[in-house]
């Protein structure tokens, strides 16, 4: 069995009553019909993800997920 690697992801409402879920350090997102749902198919993109390519070196702190507010011309 491989080594785990603790990554970051977001999970935002989205149309039609779905969850997407991004991954924080790379990008790779995913939906489903819950929260659980999105996050299942996520991890397991990401499993896939890491087959192909490196896996990226993990930062000794955790990454800041804040809100941000743009000013869009009218």
């Amino acid at each position: 069995m491989g080594r785990t690697v603790r990554l970051t992801a977001t999970v935002t409402p989205g149309d039609g009553g779905l969850y997407c879920a991004r991954c924080v350090q790379v990008e790779v997102a995913c939906e489903g019909h819950t929260v659980d749902e999105a996050l299942d198919r996520l991890r397991r993109a990401l499993e896939h993800h890491f087959e192909h390519r490196p896996v990226p070196h993990p930062s000794p702190r955790p990454p800041i997920v804040v809100p941000i507010e743009v000013r869009l011309p009218d």
